[in-house]
């Protein structure tokens, strides 16, 4: 469902400021798989998303989804393969807009626009059914605008959008970080479900180490913008934190100091 090739990319070239962010970087994803990605501050996590979903150009390698060479594809021609959910509990809504009215529009990802605006009645029922499942009291506050709502509220609204049409690819990006525990906890447990329910093939950036090692059936690591641990399966069940800081030692030859991975 993914294969990237020896992708690069360096920041500020020629500069003070240069920073290889991603060193010949190869990832294949299979149909279905739940793919959890740790690493430090710089390690090149979200430059590797960001890489996949187009918002800037690589400079060699190439990118394929679902047998589809998308490397040369801007943004917006990507988007209706890929579903994404960001750290900021902000971003992938309108704000000003309400929630049926924003589901609406993530309805239509990928599909030729029409004149109609408003959502049917089927379509109606069909969104508050699926906001009942998130048992957030959402399923009656449909004309309420989306930046009324809380982190919580909003990171679940964007979640439902992201999965809407069942991209080929969903990608996570810290989409708890911003959340109380709780909070945290209630938007990962419904990340599984939809996932699992869906069979999405999905990478999920996360600093909790623990967060890394429960979701998914296959863990990355990346460090100076490369893959350096890959484990899956049995192995990665097997796995506890002190195993995957002695993995990551081995591996790079150095201390994991990332504060906020460890207190994580």
């Amino acid at each position: 469902m993914l294969d990237v090739k020896e992708i690069r990319k360096t920041f500020n070239k020629g500069t003070v400021n240069e920073k290889k962010a991603l060193q010949g970087l190869n990832l294949h994803l299979n149909d279905g798989d739940f793919v959890t990605v740790i690493g430090g501050n710089g390690a090149g996590k979200s430059t590797m998303l960001n890489a996949i979903a187009g918002v800037w150009p690589v400079d060699s390698g190439t990118i394929t989804i679902d047998g589809i060479d998308v490397t040369k594809q801007p943004e917006y021609k990507r988007a209706k393969y890929i579903g994404r959910v960001f750290q900021d509990p902000m971003m992938g809504t309108a704000a000003n807009m309400q929630i049926e009215e924003n589901l609406a529009i993530a309805s239509r990802r990928g599909k030729i626009p029409g004149l109609g605006w408003s959502s049917k009645a089927k379509q109606k029922e069909q969104f508050r059914e699926m906001l009942a499942e998130l048992d957030l009291g959402l399923e009656d506050r449909l004309t309420s605008k989306v930046g009324l709502l809380s982190g919580g509220q909003r990171q679940a609204v964007t979640l439902l959008m992201a999965t809407l049409n069942q991209p080929k690819l969903l990608l996570l990006d810290e989409h708890t970080a911003a959340l109380d525990p709780k909070t945290a906890a209630k938007v990962l447990e419904l990340t599984e479900k939809i996932v699992e329910r869906d069979h999405l093939t999905t990478l999920m950036i996360t600093h909790n180490m623990r967060d890394a090692l429960r979701c998914g059936n296959r863990l990355i690591m990346l460090y100076n913008g490369q893959i350096i641990i890959d484990v899956a399966g049995e192995e990665k069940k097997n796995l506890d934190v002190p195993d995957l800081l002695k993995m990551f030692e081995k591996a790079s030859g150095a201390e994991m100091v990332n504060d906020r991975m460890l207190l994580g």
